[in-house]
């Protein structure tokens, strides 16, 4: 899909301010791809559409979730989960996007999985990094990001999880899943 076509496809979905931090998780999304040898097509079309679901209504969400199967913890976890899975779906369902790998990215941006690719990590990560994301520990983020992309997402994890925790809030097992492989596999490694 054509890059002008997909933002203004998206650019109809979303607030002013989510669109501008689509076009920076999209230019993010393109440098790590160069960086760690990712398409970096895929990468951009997945950025540009990893927040279609955004401001779809909670009850939309909750029933696309239920109708479609999808895994049903996702509705014992906040909200904030939800429009990445239902996103996918979505993208697929109105937009047309039949490519596994970035319907994948697109599905995994906000919780990360066990069996993360290369195009999922640099979504995730890119989502997290993006220049106009301003909050303690990023700009840690952001240089492990030019030197290694699994300890800039183990970074990434480990403050969202606290962040989560210091909120008494559940984390979805997805994460927690995320950080434990991540690290186990660089530990593995010597990293």
């Amino acid at each position: 899909m054509d890059r002008n076509l997909a933002l203004e496809i998206v650019k109809e979905q979303l607030t002013e301010h989510r669109y501008e931090h689509t076009l920076g998780v999209a230019q993010t999304s393109i440098e790590l791809a160069e960086r760690y040898d990712a398409n970096v097509k895929k990468a951009e079309l997945a950025a540009i559409f990893h927040d279609y679901a955004k401001f779809r209504p909670k009850e939309e969400m909750k029933q696309i979730i239920i109708e479609q199967q999808m895994p049903q913890d996702l509705l014992e976890h906040g909200t904030e989960l939800w429009h990445a899975p239902v996103g996918a779906y979505l993208v697929e369902n109105e937009v047309g996007i039949t490519d596994q790998n970035v319907l994948q990215a697109i599905r995994f941006h906000t919780s990360g999985h066990e069996h993360m690719t290369i195009l999922d990590k640099v979504v995730f990560l890119a989502d997290y990094i993006e220049p106009g994301r301003k909050f303690p520990g990023v700009e840690e983020v952001r240089e492990l990001a030019r030197k290694d992309i699994n300890k800039a997402i183990v970074l990434c994890l480990q403050n969202t999880m606290i962040f989560l925790l210091k909120k008494r809030v559940t984390i979805y097992p997805d994460t927690l899943n995320t950080y434990n492989t991540l690290l186990k596999q660089m530990k593995k490694g010597g990293s």
